[in-house]
């Protein structure tokens, strides 16, 4: 493994895949410029953009990034992705042809599922789609990440809708167990469990130091729209108990307290989601709790830094950004555009929250 954060040779290979096999068939010499997108907010997790002297057609593509450092090469697979919408561009002097490329996710995009297709309670959810990911998609399908939800067994029939694909059925359906869609390097397919960014420990720690990876420039957008101040919560138990709660942050030193917003901000809820039958005071101890956690804000920090294979899509990673304030910060990669060019620089969207409440109480 090279140390990235010194000095190296990097250039970029491509090849055509075997989409039954996974396996390269042969290189390609015409792509003049690439860009890998991965991103959470996209169906398909990801794409790519490539600019090249020949249409390739409809094949899969593999992107290397290559490294020599001391005498010593090393190939870091990007991703491998279907070519797809091709343009042709041309000057007056020379021809070039963009093409936009996606993960294998696409297959099970393009296809719905029968009309009333139907996984039937009983069945284990991972098992179910894991059967239907192998019939409809040709990228290899590998791990799950945690053992926790391979017995999850569904409760009631899981019946799809008249839009549904297999894509976002099946995405629908592993949710139930926990776990959602994700890709490995090569772009192969596996079922990640998801996880509190609490409970997830740094992969890579990006810092401002001399030896750094992190790029100069990095921003910190939050929105305190939408978070309240007062919680109104109404409850009518089985036994047909009414219950009713006002709870207000008063904490000064809360930055979304009455106090310091100079005004009140209430949600109403007439519809917790509180199972059984509880006290009046284990309604109010669930009102309050209910207010702490609608006092969370979340941050999306974008950021440049320098390639680390082990950071990509759903990574945690710790900020040491201290000229920009963010120390220790804890935050999950959201998105990534990296850039095949020199120094295979990576734009980064990652989140982070903040409380802005300890739920105490002030009278």
């Amino acid at each position: 493994m090279p140390d990235w954060t010194k000095s190296m040779e990097q250039t970029y290979e491509f090849y055509k895949v075997n989409p039954n096999t996974w396996r390269e068939t042969e290189p390609i010499r015409t792509i003049t410029s690439c860009t890998v997108t991965r991103d959470s907010s996209q169906e398909t997790l990801g794409s790519a953009s490539l600019n090249c002297t020949e249409d390739l057609g409809e094949c899969y593509v593999r992107v290397y990034l290559v490294t020599r450092q001391n005498r010593i090469k090393e190939r870091f697979c990007l991703g491998t992705f279907l070519t797809q919408t091709p343009e042709f561009n041309y000057d007056g002097k020379t021809s070039d042809i963009s093409i936009d490329c996606y993960t294998p996710l696409l297959e099970l995009k393009d296809v719905p599922p029968p009309l009333g297709y139907t996984v039937f309670k009983g069945i284990k959810t991972l098992n179910a789609a894991f059967d239907i990911v192998r019939e409809n998609c040709r990228a290899p399908l590998g791990r799950v990440s945690g053992y926790d939800g391979l017995d999850h067994v569904l409760t009631q029939d899981f019946v799809s809708d008249t839009d549904d694909t297999w894509l976002s059925y099946t995405t629908d359906l592993i949710s139930n167990a926990g776990y959602q869609f994700a890709l490995e390097d090569d772009c192969s397919i596996y079922f990640d469990k998801i996880k509190d960014l609490k409970t997830m420990q740094p992969m890579y720690t990006f810092s401002d130091n001399n030896s750094s990876l992190l790029g100069p420039s990095i921003k910190d957008k939050r929105d305190l729209y939408g978070i309240p101040n007062v919680l109104e919560m109404l409850f009518t138990s089985d036994t047909n108990d009414y219950y009713y709660a006002v709870v207000e942050n008063n904490d000064p030193n809360s930055e979304v307290s009455i106090q310091r917003r100079g005004r009140r901000v209430v949600k109403r809820e007439t519809k917790p989601n509180f199972p059984g039958n509880p006290t009046k005071e284990e309604f109010d101890e669930y009102a309050i709790q209910t207010l702490k956690d609608l006092s969370t804000l979340e941050h999306t920090v974008t950021f440049t830094h320098g390639f680390v294979p082990k950071v990509r899509l759903g990574t945690c990673v710790r900020l040491n950004y201290t000229r920009a304030g963010l120390t220790n910060i804890r935050a999950r990669i959201t998105s990534q555009s990296i850039k095949c060019g020199t120094g295979c620089m990576v734009d980064a969207t990652a989140t982070y929250t903040t409380e802005l409440w300890d739920g105490t109480v002030v009278n």
